[in-house]
């Protein structure tokens, strides 16, 4: 039986760790217990399973970037980490694919495709043959403007041996991607759509067609997290509606949380099915308490049972444990 199908998240059982954290959105787990997060100083906070952490910050950033933790500035989004243990990033502030080494020398990767800039860079993930998916969200600055259920955008660039090429596009706010266990298939969160979508992977890189991977509507709140545990479940961040839920590997949906404000997640879906840009208050007031505007699900500790919520309002990282392990990453 799926070990999934009774489970609840308790919310009297989470824990945190972390103080003063800023858009922890994108979460790195480690085999030593530690976890690196997204920060929108414009660098990475490695938090220490003690509780002690490190800011790293660019080597050539005098003090902290100032940003409005959303839209502007350097905002470190999605994380990954390279052969060497660098961090590579997704900056969906400066629309660039940055790396940054564990003392703070600061690279670019990639900051322009097909000769013109980028857009809203969001999330990257390396896979077994060193290749790096990028996703990027939208084209539209600043993103919120791009949160409406009519505009489909955003696109996947691979970055190979060959280089860096449009792999998909025509995607609704194209966010986090991740690969089954055999890497046969990459899992695109199309935030606007509300769904995942996958697509075949061939040798070469080549995408095959888009497929709707279980229900084509997940429900209240858009998704932006995924990640799979070692049964099959895709784990799913709906943020907005603070949900967690889980697509099993027969298509069937099980909601794991449910912390979300439900009035303010009504008055947001009504907006949202208008098919305007969602107003600024409107999309404010939503948001449960345990990982407000929940962003993404990582699995982590010795067992990697432990998981980690990341978000765009809290300052430090609730985590729980889950009945079933996480799919191991490429660098664990």
């Amino acid at each position: 039986m799926n070990p999934l199908k009774h489970f609840v998240v308790d919310a009297s059982a989470i824990k945190t760790i972390g103080k003063d954290l800023k858009r922890p959105e994108c979460i790195l787990a480690e085999r030593d217990g530690s976890i690196w997060t997204a920060d929108a100083r414009g660098g990475l906070v490695h938090l220490l399973p003690n509780g002690e952490q490190t800011l790293v910050l660019p080597k050539d950033a005098a003090q902290p970037g100032a940003s409005d933790g959303l839209t502007s500035g350097s905002l470190p989004n999605g994380l990954a980490f390279d052969k060497q243990g660098n961090v590579i990033i997704a900056n969906i502030g400066t629309d660039k694919v940055e790396m940054l080494t564990r003392k703070g020398d600061l690279s670019v990767l990639l900051d322009r495709i097909d000769g013109k800039p980028m857009g809203k860079v969001n999330f990257v993930l390396r896979d077994r043959k060193d290749r790096l998916w990028v996703t990027v969200s939208t084209c539209v600055n600043p993103w919120p403007n791009a949160i409406r259920n009519n505009l489909a955008d955003g696109y996947i660039v691979l970055i190979d041996e060959r280089g860096a090429r449009v792999v998909a596009d025509g995607l609704a706010f194209t966010n986090e991607v991740r690969l089954d266990a055999r890497e046969e298939f990459l899992y695109v969160a199309e935030t606007t759509g509300k769904r995942v979508s996958r697509f075949r992977v061939l040798d070469d890189g080549t995408l095959g067609p888009r497929e709707t991977y279980g229900p084509s509507d997940l429900g209240v709140g858009l998704i932006d997290g995924i990640a799979f545990d070692a049964y099959g479940n895709l784990w799913c961040a709906m943020i907005f509606s603070d949900r967690i839920v889980a697509i099993e590997p027969n298509g069937d949906v099980l909601t794991l949380m449910d912390d979300g404000d439900k009035d303010a997640t009504a008055r947001f879906e009504a907006a949202f099915a208008t098919g305007e840009v969602v107003p600024g208050d409107v999309m404010g007031a939503t948001g449960g308490n345990i990982a407000t505007w929940i962003t993404s699900v990582t699995f982590g500790g010795p067992d990697l049972k432990t998981v980690y919520l990341g978000s765009l309002k809290k300052s430090y990282v609730p985590y729980f444990e889950s009945p079933v392990a996480g799919l191991p990453m490429v660098h664990w």
